[in-house]
């Protein structure tokens, strides 16, 4: 019986792993016993996935990569962790990926179309959303949780427990180490609010009415005397803007966040 994928005579693949159709797996590759693989993937040479690891369909590993590895957690047991890959990614040279561990959901989840440049790093626990673009060498700590469209820019380091909100856009060279609202800009090292990703917002269909009401909200709260989460519990200064869903998006963000959002840009 023929196989229903292509593997270089010079990898390796476990006869315990399950592969997909169509997929093609180049010279060097290693794919281990508790891996299963979609269809119409390709692994150009020299990629390791590793544990127990589920791929999507139709993602793209370039050479070097590393997927599913053990986390650098000195707590990990090599406990039956998972690594969970969505469709449609393209994952560049050296990206790494570390699977889960006890202290959080056991899971490192990847969503779907998504670009991850070379040199990107993702460790344990982190859970990412879809439509993501990393530019190279983006370094993410454990459990950090990454919304849906956001862009980061190259050798941005984000410490654990960090979330991005959905639509934020970070400028390269960033450290991050509090939480970016949905669709805010920011950069730095330390990290800071830089204002409203508007080129964002409109591509996802929003009018030029709500963007501007959007942007009205973030330059009042950044004037405030007040602190942002004490600014969105106002009833009065929300008041205007209880019919925009996306400023009471972004509030509901500031009011859940544990380790407080990134402090504004200095005028």
């Amino acid at each position: 019986m023929s196989k229903h994928y292509e593997a270089h005579p010079m990898s390796f693949i476990h006869p315990e792993a399950k592969i997909g159709n169509n997929v093609q797996v180049g010279p060097f590759c290693v794919i281990g016993a508790n891996v299963t693989i979609g269809d119409d993937c390709i692994f150009h040479s020299n990629v390791v996935v590793d544990g127990h690891t589920t791929i999507g369909k139709n993602n793209k590993f370039f050479q070097f990569g590393s997927i599913g590895a053990p986390p650098q957690d000195t707590s990990y047991k090599n406990e039956p962790t998972e690594t969970i890959i969505g469709d449609n990614n393209i994952f560049r040279e050296y990206v790494s990926i570390h699977r889960g561990t006890l202290k959080q959901d056991l899971k490192t989840i990847i969503g779907s179309n998504s670009l991850f440049m070379a040199y990107c790093h993702i460790a344990h626990d982190c859970t990412l959303g879809n439509n993501l673009t990393f530019a190279n060498s983006v370094n993410l700590a454990g459990h950090v949780n990454i919304g849906d469209r956001v862009i980061i820019g190259g050798n941005t380091g984000i410490s654990q427990f960090v979330t991005l909100g959905r639509g934020a856009y970070i400028g390269g060279g960033s450290g991050i180490d509090r939480d970016i609202p949905h669709f805010c800009t920011a950069y730095g090292n330390r990290i800071r609010l830089k204002g409203i990703n508007i080129i964002g917002l409109k591509r996802q269909g929003h009018s030029k009415e709500i963007v501007s009401e959007v942007v009205d909200f973030y330059r009042t709260m950044e004037a405030s005397a007040l602190a942002p989460r004490a600014f969105v519990s106002h009833a009065e200064l929300m008041e205007e803007y209880k019919q925009n869903a996306v400023v009471q998006e972004i509030a509901s963000f500031i009011k859940k966040s544990e380790i407080g959002i990134a402090p504004f840009m200095a005028s």
